[in-house]
């Protein structure tokens, strides 16, 4: 061993689940007593890999089943690929590769972007997590951290300082997670210091966190540490995230990764002893998976039934030096990619005297990467059904205009093309002040039903309620006119009273906005458009362009008469100048109306009506 170990310790600061509370892995930090060493390592990849083997053999002695993140330079894994010591002391001290994060740090400047991209496919294979640490702070190139689609993005502790008072930084955090979520990843930060601090980084939608409001780098490693009581208002940062819609068929929810825990893991050939040994040496542990050689779950072995079975008469001595596998169950599995809901699904298919048994996380080769406690999915679907049901518009149980933004945003960041529709009610608060504020809400819950059953026929359609007689429709343009043609081509009434509907929409070409606000700002015109058409109407126009088109309605007749000329008998309270006499406009006025214009009634209609299908 070099003489310069001699003066090299470690620390621990553990990585905590912000959802559960939970310690979900340790990052070992070298800590020199003299010297510069990382330095030195920065230098001289061979020596970089020797002090992240020497932290993994390092964990090995202080019984800890948690993962381990493990600093690694970006050069590093670029110019040594094999990372030999490390992979050796990985199975010197029985732990597998998918126990293992690789927090790969800066500078990327020099680093050959296509041996980095080679060199994490390589450890990806053999199971190595991959995260990128220090993004925020560094020199980490967008490209290439799309490339690289780590298993975590760890965001420097200089980006989440002051947080709450600065809504820039906040904004990245969000679109931070939005990558995430569309990588398939979790999204952690540093710096966590405060109560304060944690609050905001969760509303940023943070799923990880690290800093010393939790726990300091410490030479002995914790799984107990402080983590603020939340309201659930401010635990669940749904409100300001959206997550990506499920496939169709599948149900929706958190995904499972936020609730991964550590497994307490066993070769398929262990003995009862030996996972006795385990249970009791470890009470936190519900029970044991036995694995073969890659990893791949075989057997779970339940806490309590194995305890008992060796508890009865007889039973250690039939089962002690016996394979634990004759006392195990099926394991029951879910992807990594799984969501809550996904795995209460798994749960209601087993047995009914396993329910209570935990549900091992697997990846796409199968190998487990932790396990999911019902307790844990239970309690955040529990939360996330308050704010759902928080976030509904109460008349017609359909989201606010958040949950629209926040899908136009995801789809703007896909390069999606889309279509934003404005709904509403002509005549609203005529129809209140004449039928009744309970005929306008029957009307507001009838309108907002019409919309949901269109939009549960689309995967691609969002609703949402944004108040009064308004309401938002997100779909993807070739699925307009079914929504259009639930709204507008039905008879509605209020009270006895007719009543029609406005439809103002933009289509969104695939790179056409930056965000939800630009969609909305084109909204305006178009709805005073359709506003001022007769009868159901709808006006269609493409981000961007000066025209648009009336796809339904009809020029409504001209409000006042020819011009020098008095406004008829009855102007002043809306009526047509018949109603009120009975005598024809031009019998009226003496005037006929070509003779104002100049031009016959017939063709200045059909000028008027090509005017407003091409100009806002």
């Amino acid at each position: 061993m070099p003489a310069w170990t001699d003066q090299l310790r470690f620390a621990y600061q553990p990585v905590v689940n912000l959802t559960t509370g939970a310690v979900a892995a340790l990052e070992i930090l070298a800590r020199p007593e003299r010297g510069d060493v990382l330095a030195q390592a920065h230098r001289s990849p061979a020596l970089d890999v020797e002090l992240a083997a020497l932290a993994v053999r390092h964990a090995s002695h202080r019984e800890t089943l948690l993962p381990l993140h493990v600093n690694l330079f970006a050069a590093t894994a670029a110019e040594l690929p094999e990372l030999t010591a490390l992979r050796t002391a990985v199975r010197a001290t029985g732990r597998r590769p998918c126990e293992i994060t690789l927090d790969l740090t800066g500078p990327y400047t020099h680093v050959p972007a296509r041996g980095l991209l080679e060199a994490v496919a390589g450890l990806r294979a053999d199971g190595f997590r991959i995260c990128a640490d220090g993004v925020g702070d560094g020199d980490v190139p967008l490209r290439l951290l799309g490339d690289l689609a780590p298993d975590v993005i760890k965001l420097d502790a200089s980006l989440c300082t002051d947080l709450d008072a600065r809504p820039g930084r906040a904004a990245v955090v969000r679109t931070v997670r939005q990558l995430c979520d569309e990588l398939g990843g979790l999204l952690a930060v540093e710096g966590v210091e405060t109560e304060r601090s944690f609050a905001a980084v969760r509303r940023a939608g943070a799923q990880l966190g690290q800093g010393h409001l939790f726990g300091p780098p410490a030479r002995r490693p914790t799984a107990e540490v402080f983590v603020p009581s939340q309201a659930p208002s401010a635990q669940a940062p749904s409100a300001q995230v959206a997550p990506a819609p499920a496939p169709s068929g599948t149900p929706a929810g958190p995904p499972v990764a936020q609730f991964v825990q550590p497994a307490a893991l066993l070769p398929v050939t262990a003995s009862a002893e030996e996972v006795r040994s385990r249970l009791t040496g470890l009470p936190d542990v519900s029970g044991v998976l036995l694995v073969d050689a890659d990893g791949v779950p075989v057997r779970a072995v339940d806490r309590d039934r194995f305890l008992l079975s060796l508890s009865g008469r007889y039973g250690h001595a039939l089962y002690a030096d016996r394979p634990a596998l004759r006392l195990g169950d099926r394991p029951r599995t879910v992807g990594a990619d799984a969501t809550a809901w996904e795995v209460l699904d798994v749960i209601a298919d087993g047995d009914r005297d396993r329910t209570g048994d935990d549900v091992a996380v697997v990846d796409e080769r199968g190998r487990c990467v932790g396990v999911v406690h019902l307790a844990d999915i239970l309690r955040a679907l529990a939360e996330s059904r308050v704010e759902e049901a928080a976030r509904l518009n109460p008349l017609t149980r359909l989201p606010g205009s958040d949950a629209v933004n926040g899908e136009v945003d995801r789809r703007i960041a896909q390069g999606r093309a889309f279509a934003v529709s404005w709904l509403d009610v002509d005549g609203f608060k005529q129809v209140n002040d004449g039928a009744g504020f309970a005929a306008g809400d029957e009307l507001i819950r009838t309108v907002g039903a019409a919309l949901a059953r269109a939009a549960s026929g689309d995967a691609a359609c969002r609703v949402g309620h944004i108040g009064g007689d308004d309401f938002l429709v997100l779909t993807d343009p070739d699925g307009l006119d079914a929504v259009a043609a639930a709204v507008l081509d039905v008879p509605w009434s209020a009270g006895g009273r007719t009543v029609t509907l406005s439809l103002a929409t933009v289509v969104c070409p695939a790179g056409a906005v930056t965000g939800h606000a630009e969609a909305a700002a084109a909204l305006a015109p178009l709805k005073k458009a359709a506003k001022g058409l007769a009868g159901a109407s709808w006006v269609l126009s493409r981000h961007g362009t000066a025209q648009h088109e009336v796809r339904r309605g009809r020029v409504a007749a001209p409000a006042a008469g020819p011009a020098n000329v008095p406004p008829p008998p009855g102007a002043a309270t809306g009526e047509l100048p018949e109603a009120a006499t009975g005598v024809p406009p031009e019998a009226a006025t003496g005037v006929p109306p070509e003779a104002a214009t100049g031009v016959p009634p017939e063709e200045m209609s059909s000028r008027h009506g090509r005017e407003v299908r091409t100009t806002h």
